[in-house]
């Protein structure tokens, strides 16, 4: 039997449709069972801990488990690979970091694009490093540094947790800021790249925060500087390398993505609830022990600091020549 023409034209028309309703109801439920978080890294660092500590927020919060899976390797691109292949539904989101926007140049054959591929969803947190050396290092402060390091030129080690990591181009954009002539030692992980700076085998480093504030209080490593465009609340009487060097900055951040084409109103829940996580002094309290502050966005504005970030990076990559280890 033929359809008429406009009876056949209403019916696909209702089947083209139905993909849309369906979407828009798995938003209006969401989310109905477990959500997966995805992090790039072993159990343990930054990503891994501040993505339990959302998860748990948003468990409570949403009234289903958010559960952290960790998918290290390849520089957290194997983790972000996953996500970028996972149904756009909301159930797949993946740990994001300063680390995804500079793997964006350093990695020539990756299988995605990072910025057209995973939608961003909600900043949690900026970070700064800070500019370590060993306490017999004769200088004091960052003009003294610069000098030493131009009167003897390429005999500075710098180390790294890896080559291509954000330690390591944050020390890359002070070379190309400053012009000094530093060698780059990358380690395994910055806990063997800080045992060899406290041993003095290395004379610098631009450590993280987190990994790096317990040995400065203690007196065992001298902070001459902080990354970020404003001084650390964790630090608050170490001077930016900004207030020396114009227009340095270099900041780990973190936050949430998801598969691109995943619901905006999904989007939209799981960035209000981020934003209301940051607004919790109890949250605001375990992000300052991390000696970061939370970074609350929309996630329109945390596409545009990934954006930003991976053009920046790329300049530094370009400019060092750096090569994925």
């Amino acid at each position: 039997m033929k359809l008429p023409r406009r009876r056949f034209l209403h019916l696909a028309a209702g089947a083209a449709a139905l993909p849309t309703l369906w979407r828009f109801a798995s938003a209006q439920t969401y989310p109905s069972h477990p959500v997966r978080l995805i992090v790039g890294y072993p159990a343990g660092g930054p990503s891994d801990i501040l993505a339990r500590l959302m998860g748990q927020w948003l468990s409570q919060r949403l009234g289903q488990p958010f559960v952290t899976e960790n998918k290290p390797g390849a520089g957290s691109n194997l983790a972000t690979e996953a996500v970028v292949h996972a149904s756009p539904d909301g159930y797949t989101l993946l740990m994001v970091s300063a680390a995804n926007a500079i793997n964006a140049t350093l990695y020539t054959d990756l299988h995605f694009n990072f910025i057209r591929d995973i939608a961003p969803v909600a900043a949690i947190i900026r970070s700064t490093n800070v500019m370590v050396v060993n306490p017999s290092f004769p200088a004091k402060t960052v003009p003294e540094f610069i000098a030493y390091a131009k009167a003897n030129a390429g005999k500075i080690n710098f180390a790294s947790g890896g080559s291509g990591g954000p330690v390591h181009v944050a020390g890359e954009l002070f070379k190309m800021l400053t012009g000094v002539n530093m060698v780059h030692v990358p380690y395994r992980g910055e806990t063997p790249a800080l045992t060899d700076l406290l041993g003095g085998q290395v004379q610098v480093m631009f450590a993280s925060a987190p990994a790096s504030i317990g040995h400065i209080r203690a007196g065992k490593l001298r902070a001459l500087a902080v990354t970020t465009a404003t001084r650390s609340l964790a630090l608050p009487d170490v001077p930016t390398v900004a207030e020396f060097v114009p227009g340095y900055e270099a900041s780990a951040w973190f936050g949430l993505g998801a598969p691109k084409d995943t619901p905006t109103e999904i989007i939209a829940t799981l960035n209000t609830e981020i934003n209301a996580a940051l607004a919790d002094p109890k949250i605001k309290a375990r992000l300052a022990d991390m000696g970061g502050t939370g970074l609350a966005l929309s996630s329109a504005d945390f596409g545009i600091l990934i954006a930003d970030e991976t053009e920046k990076w790329g300049k530094v990559v370009k400019f060092a020549g750096i090569k994925a280890a």
